[in-house]
């Protein structure tokens, strides 16, 4: 089984293990009901999406099917979302379908309908070791997926396939696209949270589905004092500037903590929001003693040197410090090349 979301990666999967003869199923998960006009946002949500993976599954000549997993998707995605956010937490949904969703429910689809592995586009790889699989970073580092994906059981990482794993840049995934005549091969990448439009982004989705939580509060420092007032803690995340409008002593003011209980958004300087030790929940992994690792506390930055401690609380300290460890967030450790731990900032 193809997760196949219309665009250019998970087409070329299918392509890709139809050339080398597997027989191959296309799914296409209905997780979301909007539409979105501008295809950098549509992802793999809108009705055009399922279009285009259906065409490519006509060209590939494959069975194709559209499942609804939007109960799944539902309670564990975007429910959680919301909740975190609106508990001061920053979650990462990306993360939550991964684990919940393609992993989890359609993986099990995958079984009931006698699929023996599960291929998606994501840029990832797996290698094993002895009896252990672990995942791994991608050769094409700029688009590495394995911080979405470090949540990955050793079940689900012995049925999964990663094909783009190995290929260097998405110019050779569009190049492929190409050569099998797929007239997507130049359609432009998701950019947005898919469930999120273009219009006001996840704030405004935020705000049309809990207007109860957007209620005006106090924005004060780390003494309690009163700087200023804001909209709503929906609104904000650790280490964000943007949306604060203040600038006390000719300085930017970051945003340190958001306290739903006492609606409160706490601010500190720059230097303020740059810590060392981060402490983490719900611990994924393979490390049980201290261990010399590098680690990301976000998608998009470039792992830091860092030892984790394991125990009752698992922390790591990083050999830097690292800017704005949101709680909610999840933060992902490797060795080498392999993920090795991963867990929720707290």
């Amino acid at each position: 089984m193809v997760a196949m979301s219309g665009g250019v990666d998970s087409s070329v999967v299918a392509g890709l293990l139809v050339a080398k003869g597997y027989d191959v199923t296309g799914v296409t998960m209905q997780i979301w009901q909007e539409s979105q006009t501008d295809p950098r946002h549509a992802g793999c949500c809108s009705l055009g999406a399922v279009e285009d993976a259906r065409s490519v599954a006509r060209k590939l000549g494959i069975p194709y099917y559209v499942i609804n997993f939007k109960r799944e998707f539902r309670e564990k995605v975007i429910d959680r979302f919301m909740d975190e956010y609106l508990a001061g937490r920053t979650p990462n949904p990306c993360i939550d379908c991964n684990r919940h969703v393609k992993f989890d429910a359609l993986l099990e689809k995958a079984r009931e309908t006698g699929c023996e592995r599960l291929a998606t586009g994501h840029y990832a790889r797996i290698r094993r070791s002895g009896d252990h699989l672990f995942l791994m970073r991608p050769k094409a580092r700029g688009k590495d997926q394995s911080y979405a994906l470090y949540s990955m059981s050793q079940a689900q990482l012995g049925v999964a396939m990663f094909p783009l794993g190995s290929l260097s840049d998405k110019s050779e995934v569009r190049a492929i696209a190409r050569d099998i005549g797929l007239r997507i091969a130049d359609k432009p990448d998701s950019q947005e949270i898919c469930f999120v439009s273009e219009a006001g982004g996840y704030t405004e989705f935020l705000r049309r589905a809990r207007p109860e939580s957007f209620s005006p509060g106090e924005i004060v420092d780390t003494g309690g004092k009163v700087l200023g007032e804001h909209g709503g803690v929906g609104l904000f995340t650790v280490g964000q500037r943007k949306r604060i409008g203040l600038n006390v002593d000719g300085k930017p003011r970051f945003v340190l903590r958001v306290e739903p209980a006492t609606n409160r958004v706490v601010v500190g300087q720059n230097e303020d929001v740059l810590i060392r030790q981060v402490e983490f929940d719900d611990v994924l992994g393979h490390v049980d003693s201290p261990a010399k690792v590098t680690g990301r506390i976000r998608y998009n930055m470039q792992p830091v040197s860092a030892t984790v401690y394991p125990g009752e609380v698992f922390r790591a300290e990083f050999d830097r410090p690292v800017r704005a460890a949101a709680p909610g967030q999840a933060a992902v450790f490797y060795k080498g090349e392999s993920v090795v731990a991963g867990g929720v900032i707290r």
